[in-house]
């Protein structure tokens, strides 16, 4: 297999790692984004797998060690042959950047889960999703990219939570959140997609993004207009 042949492969074995949501909010990225997006959403759903694992808390811990460790180096000494760690290498911008969100997911293994805690976690996704967008050279203001990801982070992270006091905490978060429609440039279209779905299932008061032909028109014209 020649090297373009090995690289469509493992584009495809990540794409396999993301629920269908996240794959179809991908499929709007503009092509000069979308290996970009591409690597953190497969990140973010490498760190989540972490944390569902059924191991003990100090292995979840050293497997977050590790890809704190990864982004805090020189691609250049990273192992070779983890396809995710190959497409990270192509990252446009400062991959330690990306260390607030392995920040993020470490709170959520700690024995109480309070508002500082959550704010961690919430600075973690909306800091990843900056780092993408000044990697693509989107030169609009931050501020709404972050304010997108903080609130499908929300309504992620509420459908995660099992336990009582911690999924009343995001809740709250939630309801104070306004939830405007994301005005996001064409370079962060997935995010808008996201974030539009998201705002419909809570409309909704339910998980599931993709429920059905409504939710698949949202996301069409979200990622065809921006709107």
């Amino acid at each position: 297999m020649n090297d373009h042949g090995t690289r469509a492969a493992m584009t495809e074995a990540l794409l396999d790692t993301l629920p269908l949501s996240h794959r179809l909010a991908l499929s709007y990225a503009p092509a000069r984004a979308r290996d970009t997006v591409l690597g953190l959403m497969a990140l973010d759903m490498r760190l989540a797998g972490i944390l569902a694992g059924d191991g003990e808390p100090m292995i979840a811990q050293i497997k977050l060690a590790w890809w704190r460790d990864r982004l805090s180096e020189d691609t250049s000494d990273w192992p070779t042959g983890e396809p995710l760690l190959a497409l990270l290498s192509t990252f446009p911008g400062d991959l330690k950047r990306l260390i607030p969100l392995v920040d993020g997911y470490e709170t959520l293994l700690g024995e109480a889960f309070d508002r500082p805690a959550l704010a961690t976690y919430l600075r973690g996704k909306s800091q990843a999703w900056a780092a993408v967008a000044d990697g693509v050279g989107d030169d609009s203001t931050l501020a709404p990219v972050e304010q997108a990801a903080k609130e499908v982070a929300l309504h992620d992270l509420a459908n995660r939570l099992s336990e009582e006091s911690e999924l009343a905490l995001v809740k709250q978060s939630l309801q104070k959140q306004l939830w405007r429609r994301a005005a996001l440039s064409r370079s962060m279209r997935s995010l808008a997609v996201l974030h539009a779905l998201c705002k419909r299932a809570r409309n909704k008061d339910q998980a599931e993004l993709l429920d059905g032909p409504g939710a698949m028109i949202a996301a069409m014209r979200v990622g065809i207009t921006g709107r």
